[in-house]
This record gives structure tokens, C-alpha cells and sequence, in this order.
């Protein structure tokens, strides 16, 4: 019963959608009607500035490293430290908070996986910024960046629990893209920096 409520609580720890949060508090607005719809920190970026994207970033991050971190003070098994990072993802893209309307998942997928498997997830962060910087697509740096985050994790031996984690967290995060990739291969995608 402790570890459902753990998992539990990392999904209500990963429904508190910052992107909405702060920009209610501030703004008075909600962010999901504004540009792409998406509670997440490239949309507040475009409409409300770097210092508060960068906020959203950092807590969403923290959010899912957070969740990792409190089941590993009640268990030692790495498959509830997975699970919970899984949970925080599923609350931030499905958040009870808010009408189970959330974002991609992306930053607080980057931050369960920091905790659950910190290589890894370097290795894919990196080709974030590079994709990024190229690219100047969020959506297909944060897709590719996924997509290649659990053989990366199985590459460097992370537990079966977190390389399966990974892979339903990439399978999400495609799924919460497909219109971005369809914009993509329509070449109507929104570059970082242009709303």
C-alpha cells in the first residue's frame, strides 16, 4: 500500500503544470489557449518571456527528478523509482490539477531521467542542443531526443525497470508530437525564436 501511494503521489507531484501556474499568477491568462496550446516552457517562451520559460523549465525538471528521489527514500527497488518517474511524466501530460490538459512531458521526462539513469540522459540532452541549435525545432529535438534515450540507457546498463520506463516515455512523448511532426513534414513547424 505504501509504494501505490508513492506512485500516487508522483503523479500528483507531476500534475502541478508551472507553465499554467505561473502564467496565471502573472499574466491573469492560461497558457493552453495561447499559440501552440501546450503547457509547456517553448510555449510560455514565446508569449511571455525567457526568465518565466526558464522557471517553468527548471520546476518542471525538478518535478520529475524529485519523484525519482522520494521512492528512493521509501524503497531501494529500482522498478517504483521507474514507475515513479513514469507517474510524474503521465501527471504532467494528464494533470488532475487541471483538467488532465498538460504538456509534452519532455523537461520532466529530462528530469525523472537525470535521477533514474544521469548518463544516458546526458547523452540525450546533448543531442537536444544540438538538434536545437541546428534545427532551431524544438518538437524534433525533444522527439529525437527520446526516441533515442532507452537504448541509450540499455547501451550503459541502466535497470530493465528504467529502460522500459524510457521507452513508454518516448512512445508518449512521439504520440504528444504527431502534430508537430506533421507540421514538420509539411514544413509549417514554428522555429524556436518565431511564433
Amino acid at each position: 500500500m505504501t509504494r501505490v501511494l508513492l506512485l500516487l503521489a508522483a503523479y500528483l507531484l507531476g500534475s502541478v503544470s508551472f507553465a499554467v501556474v505561473l502564467v496565471r499568477w502573472r499574466f491573469a491568462t492560461d497558457i493552453r489557449t495561447e499559440g501552440s496550446g501546450n503547457a509547456g516552457a517553448t510555449n510560455v517562451l514565446r508569449f511571455h518571456g525567457r526568465g518565466l520559460a526558464a522557471l517553468v523549465a527548471l520546476l518542471d525538471v525538478a518535478k520529475g527528478a524529485a519523484a525519482v528521489l522520494l521512492a528512493r527514500l521509501v524503497t531501494a527497488d529500482p522498478r517504483y523509482a521507474a514507475a515513479a518517474g513514469l507517474a510524474a511524466i503521465l501527471g504532467h501530460v494528464f494533470p488532475l490539477y487541471h483538467g488532465f490538459r498538460g504538456g509534452k512531458g519532455v523537461a520532466t521526462a529530462f528530469g525523472a531521467f537525470l535521477a533514474l539513469a544521469p548518463v544516458a540522459t546526458l547523452v540525450s540532452l546533448g543531442l537536444f542542443v544540438v538538434i536545437v541549435a541546428v534545427t532551431r525545432y524544438v518538437s524534433l529535438g525533444s522527439v529525437v531526443a527520446m526516441v533515442v534515450l532507452p537504448p541509450a540507457a540499455g547501451f550503459l546498463h541502466a535497470p530493465r525497470s528504467v529502460v522500459l520506463a524510457a521507452a513508454a516515455t518516448a512512445v508518449l512523448v512521439v504520440l504528444r508530437h504527431l502534430e508537430n511532426l506533421k507540421r514538420l513534414a509539411r514544413g509549417q513547424e514554428s522555429r524556436l525564436g518565431r511564433q
